[in-house]
């Protein structure tokens, strides 16, 4: 293979990755939406995320199973224990929380919340592993949450109690899928992201299916064709096909264009919930949302790197 036809097939490779990347990002911002719609039908959080997980659940075996073709070697037994930990933590915790959150805050605010996750990347980042923050990080953690207080404000007129902690929840969503990828840092290069991200996940479905029969009653499972179709969108689209697809970009394009990529989710999902559910921002939350995704776009992008090596 010429120098010629490598360099077209790395440029055919790195714009499928950006592709997959937007894929992603798009499909999982569908989420927050579905839930909207699907408490409006009258079903409640914990029947829907065990719908959502029961349907996803055989999309993460199959998954698990052809990691195992891949990869030589068993998994070791602390190895395994801690992404069980890690996906109870990421996946189903913080799930339950974001569901529990989305019952009384509309979808493109919670997603502008959500969005802070990177940010308590950062300050664990520091607490857990030592790693000192460096002033633009700073800079931007500062930009992000006077975006975050900006979009608060100017909804402060429509905050009840119930409001307020449906806020709370989704903020501790952010800080609980933060704890699972920092924690999950060191775990992930020894036994495969494949395999890693499929173990956590059937954690967690299992977890979510589990807490279903111990808080609700089996026949609240007996939904309307409506409420199927939307459990089965944010299972298949809202969850696997994310999932798998930000796992393929992260090949091709790294981790940090990845995750700048990432700044389209709260917009996207801002402007599904104004286009299906007739969701507004006021000016002042549209300048906070714009500086919420500003600053963890900042954040995540590149440290200076050496222009031979950026280029790759």
């Amino acid at each position: 293979m010429t120098a010629a036809v490598r360099a077209e097939a790395g440029r055919r490779g790195e714009a499928l990755g950006y592709l997959l990347a937007v894929l992603g990002v798009l499909a999982f911002s569908t989420r927050p939406v579905l839930i909207r719609l699907g408490y409006a039908e009258g079903v409640d959080a914990e029947t829907l995320l065990a719908l959502r997980m029961g349907l996803s659940l055989p999309f993460f075996v199959a998954m698990w199973a052809w990691s195992r073709r891949r990869t030589a070697g068993p998994l070791a037994p602390g190895d395994l224990l801690r992404t069980v930990a890690l996906g109870l933590l990421g996946y189903w915790i913080a799930s339950y929380c974001d569901f529990l959150g989305l019952r009384t805050v509309p979808a493109g605010l919670g997603r502008i919340i959500l969005f802070l996750y990177p940010t308590f990347v950062l300050v664990l980042s520091a607490l857990v592993l030592g790693r000192r923050p460096q002033r633009r990080e700073i800079l931007c953690l500062v930009v992000a949450y006077a975006g975050l207080a900006l979009v608060l404000d100017a909804a402060a007129e429509s905050f009840d109690e119930a409001r307020l902690g449906g806020a709370g929840l989704i903020l501790l969503s952010a800080l609980a899928y933060a704890a699972y990828l920092v924690w999950g840092s060191d775990t992930v290069p020894r036994i495969g992201s494949t395999r890693f991200t499929a173990i956590a996940m059937m954690a967690a479905c299992a977890a979510c299916i589990a807490q279903f029969f111990v808080l609700r009653p089996a026949d609240h499972l007996l939904v309307s064709g409506r409420v199927l179709g939307i459990a089965a969108w944010i299972a298949v689209i809202g969850t696997v096909l994310p999932v798998w697809a930000t796992s393929e970009a992260l090949k091709r394009i790294g981790a940090a264009r990845a995750a700048l990529l990432g700044a389209l989710g709260p917009v996207s999902t801002i402007l599904l919930a104004w286009a299906g559910m007739d969701e507004g921002l006021t000016g002042l939350q549209v300048l906070g949302a714009v500086l919420v995704v500003g600053g963890v776009g900042l954040l995540t992008l590149p440290r200076r790197q050496d222009p031979k090596i950026a280029g790759r």
